[in-house]
This record gives C-alpha cells, structure tokens and sequence, in this order.
C-alpha cells in the first residue's frame, strides 16, 4: 500500500446561508435551483445531493456543483488571496 497527497487545486465555492439563494444561482450560472425546506438539491455527477443550511457548494475542477460540510470544506480548503 502507498500513501498519496491531495494535489493543490484552488476552487471557488459559496456558503449556503438561506438568505443567499441568488447569489447561489449567480454562482452555479442557472436560474433555478429546487429546495426542500432549508435545503439545496444540487445536481452532481453522482445524482442530485442536499446542501443544508451552511454547508458550502464548489465548483470542481471540471465545472461541475456539489455540496460539502462546513467541518470538512475548513478541513480541506483555505482561504486564497
């Protein structure tokens, strides 16, 4: 077995805030995104997915959308000037 290193990749991504929806759309480039209550329903690649409320949503490196845990998104990513 060996061990492997996550390649550096900058990615752009927003915070799902509730009060942010359009910024949301702006972000993702369409102009509707379906809710269920405080939730996203974002189409990935592997089938449409539930962001919650303060859960981010990125911008892979192949333009596609998917949402991620605040806990893990702080993990992962930082912030690049």
């Amino acid at each position: 077995m060996a061990k492997y290193r996550k390649k550096p990749v900058v990615i752009e991504a927003i915070q799902w805030k509730g009060d942010n929806p359009h910024q949301v759309l702006y972000f993702m480039g369409t102009e509707h995104l379906d809710r269920k209550g405080d939730k996203l329903l974002i189409p990935t690649l592997e089938g449409t997915m539930e962001a919650a409320l303060h859960d981010w949503v990125i911008k892979g490196v192949k333009g596609e959308f998917y949402p991620c845990k605040p806990d893990i998104f702080e993990q992962t990513y930082e912030l690049v000037e």
